[in-house]
């Protein structure tokens, strides 16, 4: 591939919310939605997730199928000051599955004797995700799954980089208080908001799963 292609799976409540105020999101969606989720991490050369959401659920962001023999993704954590636990699942198993963290501050030596590739993208502030994607890229990692936070959605949506939708959506209602799956977008106007149109739309036990294309 000469182009990235990014993908954003959003797992949210009826009104878009990610987790309960105080970040319950254990489970959201049901099994038959879980199960798509790996599918789906499988057909990616990696999963992304930012540094809020690592530390929150310290997540594998692994493909954990009944008979799947295939490659594991590489885990890839946007985290520009290297906050990631040593203790987390991610790191501990860096050495088993390959773990990327991407960030703007020299590669700390705590994480990569443990086996994490710290890549260093830029030398302050926030990370700029049309950089994050090209230092992805020149590793050959073309097909990136976003799984999130809020913040992070926003970033890549803000800077036109999201290619594809993938939203699953449970049939519950968490309210103003819960957590938005989106961050604030700044938009001026309606004509900025990034617009998709919907390719197919499938039921999955109590769950519905959108896919999106960018338009």
């Amino acid at each position: 591939m000469s182009v990235s292609r990014l993908t954003l799976k959003l797992a949210t409540s009826l009104d878009g919310r990610i987790a309960t105020a105080d970040g319950e999101s254990r489970w959201i969606t049901g099994p038959n939605a879980r199960a798509i989720v790996h599918k789906l991490r499988a057909e990616h050369d990696a999963v992304m997730v930012g540094i809020e959401t690592a530390r929150l659920d310290d997540p594998e962001l692994t493909v954990r199928l009944d008979g799947y023999a295939g490659s594991q993704p590489v885990r890839v954590v946007l985290d520009s000051r290297q906050r990631l636990p040593v203790q987390s699942k991610l790191v501990q198993t860096a050495r088993q599955i390959p773990t990327i963290l991407v960030s703007n501050t020299t590669p700390s030596p705590e994480l990569t004797d443990l086996g994490v590739v710290v890549l260093q993208v830029g030398d302050q502030g926030r990370l700029v995700p049309s950089a994050v994607l090209a230092a992805l890229a020149g590793r050959g990692l073309w097909r990136i799954f976003l799984e999130g936070g809020g913040m992070v959605a926003a970033s890549f949506l803000g800077a036109d980089l999201v290619d594809a939708l993938e939203w699953f959506r449970a049939p519950m209602v968490l309210g103003q208080g819960g957590r938005p799956a989106i961050g604030a977008l700044a938009l001026k106007n309606l004509a900025a908001a990034p617009r998709f149109r919907r390719k197919s739309l499938e039921i999955l036990g109590d769950d519905a799963w959108e896919r999106y294309e960018r338009i």
